[in-house]
């Protein structure tokens, strides 16, 4: 059996299984969501995201993501008490299968998300999967999705 990093074992070398040990839980999918396409950048937007995340786990989900390589954490350079976190080049290579959830989520579930949206999401995901690297690469923390709903205040406010 494939060995994990800290001598833990894998439940198997399927690379789903493997991804799976990553990123599947829910929490974690929420927070790459939250920093791909909803500007968040702080462990207070997360918290207060309306999905009612448990700070203990949160603090978990940001941890091993770190860990993982799919989020880098940083002092905020406006207040080094706050710590920013950004998707690694590991984190946004997700994007094209956060993009296939957000059309396959919108298409099967009653979710809300605007039709035209999504049909042009599921029409272009090249040009979408293209904003979303041009908005990585320019550390632009502007919502992608506004309508999924963004920080609930700015950055430098308190």
């Amino acid at each position: 059996m494939p060995k994990k990093s800290r001598g833990q074992q894998h439940r198997s070398g399927c690379p789903v299984n493997l991804s799976l040990e990553v990123f599947g839980d829910r929490w974690s999918l929420l927070i790459v969501r939250d920093l791909m396409v909803r500007g968040f950048r702080n462990f207070r937007d997360f918290q207060e995201s309306g999905e009612g995340i448990a700070t203990n786990i949160l603090a978990g989900r940001l941890r091993n993501l770190e860990t993982a390589g799919i989020i880098t954490a940083q002092p905020d350079p406006e207040d080094a008490r706050r710590v920013l976190y950004r998707l690694t080049r590991k984190g946004i290579d997700l994007a094209p299968v956060m993009l296939e959830l957000l059309v396959w989520g919108a298409t099967h579930e009653p979710s809300g998300a605007p039709c035209e949206v999504i049909a042009a999401m599921a029409k272009d995901r090249d040009a979408i999967l293209a904003e979303v690297r041009r908005r990585w690469e320019q550390n632009d923390p502007t919502p992608l999705l506004p309508w999924l709903g963004g920080p609930k205040r700015s950055r430098k406010s308190k």
